[in-house]
């Protein structure tokens, strides 16, 4: 199936982490396009902050979620729906680190880094794939140059975004026929 997508201005775009980094740069791009947008971050102040700064009117929408609760995101995509009526590309981009030698990390810390990065690209990804699958689509997932090649000091990250990959490359395959363009991005 050729997969067609809507010029960004008619798009809706759902970016989680976006209260920082690739998530706001990727939003505030997004906006001068004049597509809506979907701000998703734990940081409520700062998703306020940023809306109020895009000050784009009515075409965006903030939403306080843990990515690694799966039932917070799809409250997500249940008030982008509400708001919007649906979207069409969802980026997955919420990601945590710790750095540490691997036996001085605690097995908290290395269990949130995969619950945030591995846990909530496979949420994100499940919930749009299924909205996406009957109208077509992109799903992006922010991995990183970690994905291919493990960094010392950083084995929870470097593990999840080998997960990533490798979930990656099975989805793609799994929704070529789908109409849903799906993409991994590896920022080194």
């Amino acid at each position: 199936m050729r997969i067609s997508l809507k010029p960004l201005h008619e798009q809706v775009i759902v970016i989680t982490g976006a209260s920082s980094g690739i998530g706001l740069a990727t939003a505030r791009l997004a906006i001068e396009k004049d597509a809506r947008v979907v701000l998703v971050a734990r940081n409520e102040e700062a998703l306020f902050e940023i809306e109020r700064e895009l000050n784009a009117g009515n075409r965006v929408l903030h939403v306080m979620a843990d990515v690694g609760e799966r039932a917070q995101l799809e409250r997500v995509a249940s008030e982008t729906i509400s708001r919007f009526g649906g979207f069409d590309t969802w980026i997955n981009n919420a990601g945590s680190s710790v750095w540490g030698r691997f036996d001085e990390v605690s097995d908290e810390d290395h269990h949130q880094v995969m619950q945030t990065n591995f846990w909530g690209t496979h949420y994100g990804s499940s919930i749009a794939v299924k909205h996406l699958r009957d109208k077509g689509g992109a799903l992006i997932n922010i991995g990183s140059v970690e994905s291919a090649n493990a960094l010392p000091f950083h084995s929870s990250y470097s593990a999840s975004k080998h997960a990533l990959h490798g979930f990656f490359e099975s989805l793609r395959a799994e929704e070529y026929d789908a109409g849903i363009r799906v993409t991994l991005v590896m920022p080194g």
